[in-house]
């Protein structure tokens, strides 16, 4: 067995069935330390380097669903390929990389393997592509249905009514209005303002 058919094999257990080879050999390609790694809060995927003789790393959180696994990771290989070509002088999701990123999203879209929900929402975000996929809400709701939370019954804080208390982190907040993409919460206790995105996961535990 050769190391792609490893790799795909290690790939397989976290990306959507027909696609392990695909990003293997992506991966194999940029010549990158590829790492899965346990759920971050505060991220999906990165992607470090501190020179160009250090071999850059990405990593991905492997507890995300199979096609936000996929997403992530090209979404690190573009800031991979866009440094390759340009170095650090660039943005990192300035239009060198949404251009890349774009160019690694057409053959997935184009495929045939995805929901057809996904597609589309893949589709949409072609066109403005964001930072982030959770910084696109059509895409990260269409994604959220695909998560598979043992035993837990998640929505979204938009899915509450103002008001409502909820608990995020171990801290409870009370639902305020909305300002854009976020709302304008109060901690319990503290009555302290916070600004919590409206696709924030709420998880009310069912076996309590």
């Amino acid at each position: 067995m050769d190391k792609l058919e490893k790799f795909s094999l290690v790939l397989k257990k976290f990306v959507p069935d027909g696609f392990e080879t695909h990003l293997a050999k992506l991966i194999l390609q940029g010549q990158v330390k590829f790492k899965i790694v346990k759920g971050r809060k505060t991220k999906l995927g990165d992607f470090r380097v501190s020179s160009q003789q250090e071999i850059p790393t990405i990593t991905v959180n492997g507890d995300l669903n199979s096609y936000s696994f996929l997403i992530t990771a090209l979404h690190e290989l573009a800031h991979l390929n866009t440094f390759r070509s340009f170095g650090f002088l660039i943005l990192p999701h300035g239009p060198e990389w949404k251009n890349e990123f774009r160019s690694l999203l057409i053959p997935i879209i184009d495929s045939g393997k995805l929901p057809d929900e996904i597609k589309i929402a893949l589709m949409k975000s072609l066109v403005n592509t964001k930072a982030s996929s959770c910084s696109d809400i059509q895409l990260t709701r269409v994604l959220r249905k695909y998560d598979n939370l043992t035993n837990q019954v998640v929505i979204s804080l938009e899915d509450l009514s103002e008001g409502d208390t909820f608990e995020i982190n171990g801290k409870k907040f009370v639902k305020g209005k909305l300002r854009r993409s976020r709302y304008l919460c109060r901690e319990v206790g503290t009555e302290k303002p916070y600004l919590i995105h409206k696709l924030a996961q709420i998880i009310n535990h069912t076996n309590e």
